[in-house]
């Protein structure tokens, strides 16, 4: 891996670590000025608006950018933002709309750092595909790690010594990756598109994934397995502690159990990858993801459905690493903002669909029965999304996309990936 690649590992390692210091410290610090669940949700909504609102028009804007600028003055704008509410929770003027304006804020930097992310990465790889596995395995375990095991905790921690200290902790974090970013190597400009507007140029971005077969089952394989797990997630504090007799310190661990799965399965994706091919994993993954949430449905006791939920985190954190990686590796530069921005607007459109399914199936039938339709959407998914992103698609994809001053760089990937079988 180049070493440019360590900085930017690193930044986004240490933006993760902020992220989960503020995920576990924003609602607790709601709580502190208010009870009213309503007033609690829209602090949580609002970090996700950013993604619904302006989702596809970010990805354009981020097209016309230089990508490494984009993503330090964000980080950079960042930690400049969470220095009001840390000021205002130390004078004790924080209020609940200040914290759903800064919820918002964060997110929508949030939108253009990351879509600037995976247009630079890329580039700085070459657009080798192997490369962009290994380089994606990496950086979702790192934030796995940072944003799910070691954050939340911090956060909590520091919160016990004021209001203000996890705010200015996560201020920190996004400083020194707006310092690391700022070292990385300027990439060329794409070529640029004849001058349009803006929302035409988010449209053709848009129109571009709808169009192709295998760009789209790699968005709707995150927008499906949305509805399919937010879902299960709305009903499982209630399911564990109903039918599976689990208090809160074993909820915890189980959901460790399921960020665990995930860190292992990002990182043997690229190797599962290699063996299988990149179109059969995606679809292997999608068949474990659906037959181990119908295990949890029909776990009898904790240890089973903590064993589920760590199989069900594997087979998403490879997914989460291959989909990615091999759309990096397709899609035109000048098109990689809005590409990835639009299917990440689907997968974040999809999240409240599934919520509120979860949450009505449960009402109206049974705690158990969210779990089930969850695990037949996905089972379902993996036999539409098949033939839309089988190792054939994915290898003329590859084919392709290749330099035309370099024929070999499609096949960049180990004999093993060239000769594996389209199986589906």
């Amino acid at each position: 891996m180049p070493t440019e690649f360590g900085r930017l590992w690193t930044a986004q390692t240490v933006s993760s670590l902020g992220d989960g210091v503020s995920h576990a410290a924003l609602p607790l610090i709601a709580l502190t000025l208010t009870r009213d669940p309503m007033a609690l949700a829209v602090v949580t909504a609002a970090g996700t608006l950013p993604w619904l609102l302006f989702g596809v028009l970010g990805g354009a804007l981020v097209d016309r950018w230089d990508r490494r600028r984009a993503m330090w003055v964000t980080d950079a704008a960042r930690a400049v933002l969470l220095a009001i509410p840390a000021a205002a929770a130390a004078l004790d003027v924080l209020s609940i709309a200040l914290l759903a304006a800064v919820a918002f804020l964060l997110g929508l930097g949030g939108l253009f750092f990351d879509t600037a992310a995976t247009a630079y990465l890329p580039e700085l790889l070459g657009r080798d595909p192997a490369l962009l596995e290994r380089a994606n395995s990496r950086l979702r375990g790192a934030q796995t790690a940072m944003s799910g095991f070691a954050g939340p905790p911090a956060g909590s921690a520091l919160l016990a010594l004021g209001r203000a200290v996890p705010l200015l902790a996560d201020a920190v974090s996004f400083l020194l990756s707006a310092l690391l970013v700022r070292s990385l190597p300027v990439m060329p400009r794409p070529v640029p598109e004849v001058r349009e507007s803006l929302l035409r140029q988010a449209r053709a971005g848009a129109s571009y994934v709808f169009r192709d077969r295998l760009l789209l089952g790699l968005a709707l394989r995150p927008a499906v397995g949305n509805i399919a797990f937010l879902a299960v997630e709305t009903v499982l504090a209630l399911f564990a502690h109903d039918r599976l007799g689990i208090d809160t310190y074993g909820f915890g661990l189980l959901l460790t159990a399921e960020a665990t799965g995930g860190l292992l399965g990002a990182g043997v994706a690229s190797s599962l990858g290699r063996r299988l091919g990149t179109g059969t994993a995606l679809t292997c993954t999608a068949a474990v993801e659906g037959l181990a949430i119908l295990g949890l449905a029909a776990a009898p006791n904790p240890y089973l459905a903590g064993l589920a939920l760590a199989v069900c985190g594997a087979a998403m954190g490879a997914t989460m690493v291959l989909g990615p990686s091999l759309r990096q590796a397709i899609v035109p530069a000048h098109l990689m903002g809005r590409v990835a921005s639009t299917s990440r607007m689907l997968a974040m459109c999809a999240a409240p669909i599934g919520a509120f399914a979860g949450g009505w199936l449960a009402t109206t039938y049974d705690i158990r029965t969210p779990l089930y339709a969850a695990a037949g959407l996905l089972l379902t998914m993996t036999i539409v999304t098949a033939s839309m992103t089988g190792n054939r698609r994915v290898e003329a994809a590859l084919r392709a996309a290749a330099p035309a001053d370099d024929p070999d760089h499609a096949a960049s990937k180990p004999p093993a990936h060239e000769s594996a079988p389209d199986l589906l």
